[in-house]
């Protein structure tokens, strides 16, 4: 169960008696920072007083004293200039508790009404090697369908990839003229990847094969035969590529349906556009504009748009982004229905994502709620984009080695009793963990410094450090002999005595409204920060409370109950942000 829905359910029953809008103020329930004020915060009462005219005590008390207590409750009371904290009773806890203990979900409500989401993420240009800078939107993205998975709606998980770009028109060029026909037989990818580096650095310094690349490109648009059956024959290689560091990353899409899907499209759009009157030419190109609804006019009385012009067909018959986002809108719509389309792009993006929003609700494909879920960039140390030691972009699976290479060494140090083949599985997810975790525990609206150091650390928020507090609770099982289905609940009392074992119990029941909040606002964070603290309340549990060595057969399998909660609930947890555990470390 949802323990924060539970009780904003109470909560709301009580603030009809002071104002017609007691969902709104409900909202404003919390956990609360610090235990000794309760488990529960409202502040409605200061808003509300304010609307009312009464002292916010006064009007606290009123909420109080309309609140439907029972035997869930131990105590509700009034703090500082009206703060109504609620302490939930130790019956309701544990009752609670035995119910998750034989639920699948883990304590997880699906989202009411369940609904449909199309996630449109990674999107990696695919004649070109994976790097860094594809790692936020597909660790974000893939987080993001996992966790609305989880809560019960139909997700498709959508790779928009890049496969009609100039990059092929580079590829063509190279692989007719500068191809080593020998390392090309060998590994085709790598000799595609060499390939497009020399090229692309030989355009930036030759105009004449800047030029031809572009014609290659141009001749491949226009459908030229011998062009087109080399992009066929290169885009099995490129996606072969790509899905070997998905398959490592456990990232998998439901549709790869890049930018050539949409090409036939573009034409339709353009045309369609401009017979609505919604997109005009304009110096050769065909534009959208974006005047403004409400007529701001800036000091020389001229119309203010709220967004600069945004091109669909360039004057050379180019089509471009926004005439393939379009487009793909169009057909998500009118073919998938889905609810809400969320496309998990940097925040570079954003005004193009405005434009585009806004042009498809003007063009009438307003059946679906379009949000663009943006993110900061990942920096070095110096606060400077994260490159090698020699100013290049880092390779994405060069960056992977990197991080099991490093768990390695971490794991030698702390696991002197696995074999080599369990020591190179934990590097692998420890490693792999890392990488996840250091960008999902960040807010996604903020930079963030990529710090090997940090991320691998056994101590503080890193996943190295929940997956080391998961194994170790299983290493309580392995010594005390004792398998988890051997438990049960329903004959053994949950006993949340001491402060630690209760602070334990109320953590774990608010799992299930940490994930929905992350979900509210696309923010993974929420589900690491929960899961951090989750951890840091088991060791504190661990700490002052014996487990095999409690005073009583009744304390010890109560205790070995909680245990395996806090485990069911870490590998879940880490398992909605795409990050696995181990047995041992």
């Amino acid at each position: 169960m949802n323990t924060i829905e539970f009780l904003r359910r109470s909560y709301v029953e009580a603030l009809r008696s002071v104002t017609s809008d007691p969902d709104r103020f409900a909202q404003l329930l919390r956990p609360t920072q610090d235990p000794k004020f309760g488990d529960y915060q409202g502040n409605a009462a200061m808003s509300l007083a304010k609307e009312l005219g009464e002292k916010p005590r006064d009007v606290a008390q009123r909420i109080v004293d309309a609140l439907p207590l029972g035997e869930d409750f131990e105590s509700v009371s009034i703090a500082g200039p009206g703060f109504i904290n609620i302490r939930l009773s130790e019956s309701f806890l544990r009752s609670e508790l035995v119910k998750r203990w034989s639920d699948p979900a883990d304590g997880l409500t699906p989202l009411d009404p369940p609904q449909s989401m199309i996630v449109d993420y990674s999107s990696p240009n695919v004649a070109k090697p994976m790097h860094v800078g594809h790692l936020r939107s597909t660790i974000i993205g893939d987080a993001i369908a996992r966790i609305y998975r989880a809560l019960g709606w139909k997700v498709t998980a959508d790779n928009h990839l890049g496969d009609w770009g100039t990059q092929f028109g580079m590829l063509i060029y190279g692989w007719r003229n500068l191809r080593d026909d020998e390392a090309a037989k060998k590994s085709p990818i790598q000799e595609l990847a060499r390939l497009y580096k020399l090229v692309n650095g030989l355009s930036e310094q030759n105009p004449t094969i800047a030029r031809a690349c572009r014609n290659e490109t141009a001749k491949l648009h226009e459908g030229d035969p011998e062009n087109l059956a080399l992009w066929k024959e290169f885009m099995p290689w490129c996606l072969a590529d790509l899905e070997k560091i998905y398959e490592r990353l456990d990232i998998h899409f439901d549709s790869y349906q890049g930018e050539s899907f949409y090409q036939p499209m573009l034409a339709e759009v353009v045309a369609s556009l401009k017979e609505l009157g919604i997109a005009n030419e304009s110096e050769g190109a065909i534009c959208v504009f974006f005047p403004d609804p409400d007529e701001k006019v800036d000091k020389e009385g001229n119309l203010v748009p709220l967004f600069p012009p945004t091109i669909i067909q360039k004057a050379d018959g180019a089509f471009t982004y926004a005439t393939s986002d379009l487009a793909c809108i169009k057909h998500r719509v009118e073919h998938l229905h889905p609810d809400v389309i969320v496309y998990v792009v940097d925040d570079r993006q954003s005004l193009h994502f405005e434009q585009i929003f806004h042009t498809a609700g003007r063009w009438g494909f307003t059946g679906a709620e379009l949000v663009h879920v943006a993110f900061g960039k990942i920096t070095g140390k110096d606060g400077k984009p994260y490159k090698t030691r020699e100013g290049g972009t880092v390779g994405l699976e060069t960056l992977l080695d990197e991080a099991v290479e490093r768990a390695r060494k971490v794991v030698d140090e702390n696991s002197g009793d696995l074999d080599e083949e369990e020591r190179a599985n934990v590097a692998e997810v420890v490693g792999l963990g890392a990488v996840k975790y250091a960008d999902l525990s960040q807010n996604r609206m903020s930079d963030y410094v990529f710090d090997w150091d940090k991320m691998i650390s056994l101590q503080g928020n890193t996943a190295t450090y929940l997956q080391y507090v998961y194994a170790r609770n299983r290493s309580i099982f392995r010594k005390g002999n004792v398998l988890p289905e051997e438990l049960d609940p329903s004959r053994t009392e949950i006993i949340l005595a001491h402060p630690s074992e209760r602070a334990l119990g109320l953590k774990l029941l608010q799992f299930g409204e940490s994930v929905a909040q992350a979900a509210e606002d696309y923010k993974p964070n929420v589900v690491t920060n929960y899961l951090f603290e989750l951890a840091n309340a088991y060791n504190a549990f661990f700490r002052d409370c014996h487990v095999l060595k409690a005073e009583t057969p009744e304390l010890r399998d109560s205790r070995l109950i909680l245990c395996e909660l806090t485990a069911r609930t870490i590998r879940r947890g880490l398992d909605l942000l795409g990050i696995r555990t181990v047995e041992r470390m």
